[in-house]
């Protein structure tokens, strides 16, 4: 069975599914993981995700598989691995934020997708409310528990990102957990009961302490990092002084649109796409 909607991958259309075809006969997109590793190539054709009838192909084994969809008419799977499995030659398992780095974003969303599918499988094997074990919802991306009802959804973390402007200046700010060098947004989740723009003013305030206004939505981005929907804004300065809070920003500064910038993300994330929206607007080109 496929749901009754499309999601756009640029030029590409991807039609979600929940139920696999009855013959395996022609080759697919496996999206294999191991843990939060995905297998991809690292010779011909690097970071291209593997087509194959079945991972037994590579001489893998699957402790479960999920049916994703077809992409331009081609099947989709995920599939988890035992940890320890070792990449077949002229393969690799990269890291997520190393892979998101060498591919396409056409193919990183659905290596989102299939990493938050696979996960949410995984440990939603046994009712969180009864401890028996769960089965699959016909028809949907569910399971259900068979004793007490219980229903189980792929979960979804709502998380806000947003780029300050003061004049000419943008706010860059650095977690203690990004790379060397790394400078980036504000970015938190959204708690219960709250909207999204008094995320946005929250985070700031706690992470920064400075007050914002003007408070304007920009794009929202899926991430598996682990498994959240980012809701992106803008936003301009208003009063206070930056006082990173030494534990999500450890240093956070102003910098001007035509000065020498930090290592910024890359290109497919929602931050940069935030940061060089900011630049065209200041006729800087990216």
């Amino acid at each position: 069975m496929t749901s009754r909607y499309k999601e756009s991958l640029t030029d590409r259309e991807f039609i979600a599914g929940i139920e696999p075809p009855v013959d395996r006969n022609e080759k697919a997109l496996w999206f294999i993981f191991r843990g939060r590793e995905v297998l991809i190539n690292i010779n011909k054709n690097p970071g291209v995700i593997p087509r194959l009838l079945d991972p037994g192909e590579l001489g893998l084994s699957g402790v479960r598989e999920q049916y994703l969809g077809a992409l331009d008419g081609m099947h989709c799977y995920s599939v988890e691995i035992p940890e320890g499995t070792r990449a077949p030659q002229g393969m690799k398992f990269a890291d997520l934020r190393q892979a998101y780095s060498e591919m396409s974003e056409n193919c990183f969303a659905l290596v989102n997708k299939a990493v938050q599918v696979m996960e949410w499988d995984r440990t939603n094997q046994f009712c969180s409310r009864c401890g028996t074990k769960t089965i699959k919802k016909p028809g949907e991306r569910g399971k259900e528990c068979p004793d007490c009802g219980e229903l189980f959804y792929p979960r979804i973390s709502p998380a806000i990102i947003v780029l300050i402007k003061k004049g000419h200046e943008v706010l860059l700010a650095r977690s203690p957990n990004f790379p060397s060098g790394l400078y980036s947004l504000i970015a938190g989740f959204i708690e219960p009961g709250e909207t999204a723009e008094a995320a946005v003013a929250r985070e700031v305030k706690e992470e920064v302490g400075i007050n914002i206004k003007d408070i304007t939505y920009f794009g929202t981005q899926s991430w598996p990092f682990p498994n959240s929907f980012m809701i992106g804004f803008t936003a301009e300065y208003s009063s206070g002084d930056v006082l990173p809070d030494g534990i999500e920003i450890e240093d956070a500064k102003w910098f001007l649109a035509d000065e020498k910038l930090p290592v910024l993300p890359g290109k497919i994330s929602i931050s940069r796409k935030l940061i060089d929206h900011f630049l065209k607007e200041e006729g800087i080109e990216t």
